[in-house]
């Protein structure tokens, strides 16, 4: 048994921030099931947006991202976001995160599809690991802060699992795997924040890293949680299209600073489904791409930004320049092959703004979470800005509760039970399952649904979650074997919320019913599981 004041679980920007504003009040965990540096951070390229040019303002903000979310949108959640976003900048520069500036030392401010202004700030075209190596960096330097690579979390520990159904139902622990030893090892602690990222893994093509296994949404759903809009899954237009690199993103930033996007006809195309372009938000780009491809019977469509020139390409951009070069692509003299690809869950755990869940004394922030400040479509860029934003409010919260008069207990937590479980002695079963899951959630879930695809894919999946039980149940752990279970749970909870929501809105877009329904005000789609036997 291991004892902490705060469990935090992800390496990410949520889960650091908020690790390094806890370390003042209490003994901080935070746990990573491979290495630290490895997170949907900082594989982030474009930036983080923030007003923080004369020219733009709060409310333009505030009415691109609520216009990009097609109305599901929380604006009280957006409003305060996003106008917090100035001091969340702040204090990463504090925590050394150095973003570009102009020669007068202003920000150097890029602009993506669906941004009015120029309003995101940047590193070059990594600033994701940026944040992410300043951000680690500072976590490593604290002594209240014990960061535990290679611990995969299992699964929580409520009250309610404990059998204790005379009160509210809580937290008060989690199973993790250490990898190192192959041991169950037992966390307690009454406030656990998950910031484990999002899923992109569950589909065949995404550039998402190994590690987005939608880990995070499937323990709180098998916790009891609250689940929100899971059909919202973001597909950015333009990953990668190479045999040798499937999962690297060409940033949003690429088309923000000029680039247009053509077909195999060297034609533009952009502007015959939207006014806008190739700026136009991810949704409408991604579906326009998907029809073009059919269209043309072409494989890929292309991003020119070849006459920005060389210098200004290798400066603006030089990873995307030298990873483009190391595969004979050079961007300053031909196009750039791209199709569109999992990359962003805007729905996850339902959380206020604050990060709470529907479970007492469990938090979600980030890309886990479902806060409503991204809706049916997530503008680009204010994830990162999300993630900062709402660590800090959720360290206030939790700390909060805490002075509110909240007694804590020594609740019992059983040592974890292995029982005769052999070894897995057949690992080539996980991956042919793991497999069949990404590609039939990429042919029938992904950018254009139907109804009969989605059945399709709700049978099969029911059927590779009985099998993926039997596995659990009768082998040994091992970390190929949790994120198989992670991955068919929640494919099966996306497929789930894109059955219930019979429109087109956002992401979500099915051939059945291809407007939105704004007869009535537009819902969200609420999961919770009801029993063990689910």
């Amino acid at each position: 048994m291991r004892e902490y004041d705060f469990i935090v679980v992800g390496t990410g920007i949520s889960g650091l921030s908020f690790a390094l504003k806890a370390a003042a009040s209490g003994k901080v965990a935070i746990l990573t099931k491979r290495r630290p540096e490895i997170s949907n951070t900082a594989w982030a390229q474009g930036g983080i947006s923030c007003v923080a040019d004369p020219q733009d303002s709060f409310e333009a903000h505030i009415a691109d991202t609520i216009g990009a979310g097609a109305g599901l949108c929380e604006k009280n959640v957006v409003d305060t976001i996003i106008r917090s976003a100035p001091a969340a900048i702040e204090e990463m520069i504090t925590q050394g995160v150095n973003f570009d500036r102009e020669e007068n030392g202003s920000f150097s401010l890029g602009r993506e599809g669906g941004h009015t202004q120029r309003r995101i700030l940047h590193a070059r075209d990594t600033t994701g690991r940026e944040i992410s190596e300043k951000l680690l960096a500072a976590a490593s330097r604290e002594k209240n802060i014990d960061i535990l690579e290679n611990h995969f979390a299992i699964d929580l520990v409520t009250t309610a699992k404990l059998g204790l159904t005379g009160e509210e139902n809580r937290i008060v622990g989690l199973y993790a795997l250490d990898e190192a030893c192959g041991k169950i090892i037992t966390f307690r602690s009454e406030k656990i924040i998950l910031c484990t990222g999002g899923s992109g893994r569950v589909y065949l093509y995404t550039t998402n890293p190994e590690v987005a296994t939608g880990d995070g949404v499937a323990m709180a759903y098998r916790a009891g949680a609250t689940v929100a809009n899971m059909e919202f899954i973001q597909f950015p237009p333009t990953c990668l299209y190479h045999h040798e690199l499937q999962n690297f993103l060409i940033s949003e930033a690429v088309r923000g600073e000029g680039g247009v996007l053509i077909g195999k006809d060297g034609r533009e195309f952009m502007s015959e489904y939207d006014s806008r372009g190739s700026l136009a938000p991810r949704d409408i780009v991604a579906q326009a791409i998907d029809h073009e491809i059919k269209r043309t019977g072409g494989p890929c469509v292309y991003v020119d930004i070849s006459h920005r020139g060389k210098s200004y390409i290798k400066e603006r951009f030089p990873n995307i320049y030298e990873t483009c070069l190391s595969v004979g692509i050079d961007a300053a003299h031909k196009p750039i092959p791209v199709v569109p690809a999992a990359h962003y869950q805007c729905g996850g755990i339902q959380t206020s703004i604050d990060g709470a869940t529907s479970i007492n004394g469990l938090y979600a922030v980030g890309e886990v979470a479902c806060t409503g400040l991204h809706g049916a479509n997530r503008l680009a860029s204010n994830s990162l800005l999300e993630g900062a934003v709402v660590a800090a409010r959720c360290f206030e919260h939790a700390i909060n509760y805490q002075a509110s008069g909240h007694q804590s207990k020594n609740y019992n937590i059983p040592d974890w039970i292995s029982g005769d479980a052999e070894d897995v002695d057949e690992l080539v079963v996980i991956y042919h399952n793991w497999d069949e899951i990404r590609r039939l959630m990429w042919d029938y879930v992904s950018i254009v649904r139907t109804d009969k695809r989605l059945k399709r894919a709700a049978t099969r999946l029911q059927n590779l979650r009985r099998e993926v039980q039997e596995f659990y149940w009768n082998f040994k752990i091992c970390p190929e074997l949790l994120e198989l279970r992670n991955l068919v749970e929640t494919a099966s909870l996306i497929v789930k919320c894109a059955q219930r929501r019979q429109e087109s809105r956002g992401l979500h877009y099915t051939l059945d019913f291809p407007k939105s329904n704004d007869v009535k005000p537009p819902q969200n789609t609420l999961l919770k599981r009801e029993s063990d036997r689910e």
